[in-house]
């Protein structure tokens, strides 16, 4: 039997009606119910300009066209208001107080600013360093819109598209924009799906426990011994181009890591009541890669300095299936991998120290001084 499902809007600044009450009310009584709460908006929310009934849709991830969602097939690429409103109203402020700096590696080994070195052509496979809350993704996904018109596919924790975030929230919130931005579930299947109809993806191989790292453990690459995505790669011949990415610990400080919450009786109850046993990979993929407890770390916000990108030299598997179905050569060519995420983050880490403008009140100040796009430190 077909069941029906409801999506619920309601209104934080309803001067008619108690729409958020009501929202609350009805959703105990309906089954298949889906709560959204914008704050911001009126008794006219349909009818308000930053509230698209599409956008609500795709973001609950709704928008199918047969009974059950296929993240691949049935995604509708984000229009100009929804990109507009994504990264000037949703990550704004980061976007503005990081500043990021974009660099790329052609084929010759030079490194350039911008994303030339990166094919346009896919399927491509980005392979990289999670930095702490994913806070690198933004930039990320902003930069090839607006410079390459490519939307990358970010392999996402399932949580993520999953009902278990309900209770904590009804907001259209970061999780659901991250789907109308093109994310989609983890998954040897959906990657499949991707590389078969030649897009971008995203994919960091450390998954939760590198982006909810402790402290300490910062640029840490906590990758599977297992590989898993280089045999997958080559059978489409995929062009895998890793990428390193540094500055989270320019905007904040890690001073609760899991191992200080769990400690915490009260605020441990709540991490075990709301622990998500969703299983990416099994034990055999690499120890605590394979445990990832997702929770919210206790941060100190600085003042802000900046990221830094720089994708690595592009390597090509097409024509390699037959070499790289051996397990031998499939794992020399991850650890080959891993090795220029390293080097990439490394040689960010050491060029950041030469920038004049990484300090958000130089920057500040070029900016009213000369407008346009702040520099960064020579290539």
């Amino acid at each position: 039997m077909f069941k029906l499902m409801v999506c619920l809007c309601s209104s934080g600044k309803d001067n008619m009606l108690p729409s958020g009450d009501e929202a609350k009310r009805l959703k105990s009584t309906l089954k298949n119910c889906i709560v959204r709460y914008f704050k911001d908006n009126g008794h006219t929310l349909l009818l308000e300009d930053a509230i698209n009934l599409l956008t609500i849709i795709k973001g609950i991830g709704k928008y199918r066209h047969s009974r059950k969602l296929d993240p691949v097939s049935d995604f509708l690429p984000p229009s100009m208001t929804e990109f507009n409103y994504a990264f000037d109203q949703v990550v704004g402020l980061l976007r503005i107080a990081t500043s990021s700096v974009m660099l790329s590696t052609l084929e010759d080994g030079k490194i350039v600013k911008g994303l030339a070195g990166v094919p346009n052509e896919g399927p491509v496979l980005l392979v990289g360093y999670h930095m702490l809350m994913g806070v690198e993704l933004q930039s990320l996904v902003e930069a090839f819109l607006r410079e390459k018109n490519i939307m990358v596919r970010g392999l996402a924790h399932p949580v993520i598209f999953s009902r278990r975030l309900e209770d904590s929230s009804t907001e259209f919130s970061i999780t659901d924009w991250m789907k109308v931005m093109g994310g989609v579930p983890v998954s040897a299947r959906n990657l499949y799906k991707l590389f078969s109809t030649k897009s971008h993806v995203l994919l960091y191989p450390g998954g939760s426990r590198e982006a909810l790292h402790y402290k300490g453990e910062e640029y840490k690459l906590m990758w599977p011994d297992q590989q898993e995505f280089v045999r997958m790669a080559a059978r489409f011949g995929a062009t895998i181009v890793p990428f390193g990415a540094v500055g989270e610990d320019d905007i904040a400080e890690l001073v609760l890591d899991y191992n200080d919450l769990i400690k915490i009786p009260v605020v441990n109850d709540y991490i075990r009541k709301n622990s998500h046993d969703v299983n990416i990979r099994d034990e055999s993929s690499g120890g605590e890669v394979a445990n990832q407890q997702l929770f919210i770390p206790g941060l100190l916000p600085k003042v802000p300095g900046r990221f830094y990108y720089l994708f690595g030299k592009p390597i090509q598997t097409k024509g390699k299936q037959d070499f790289l179905k051996d397990k031998v050569n499939a794992n020399q060519m991850y650890l080959h991998v891993k090795s220029e995420v390293e080097s990439c983050i490394a040689y960010l880490l050491k060029k950041r120290e030469e920038d004049p403008y990484r300090n958000i009140i130089d920057r500040t100040v070029y900016s009213a001084t000369y407008g346009g796009e702040v520099p960064t430190f020579k290539l």
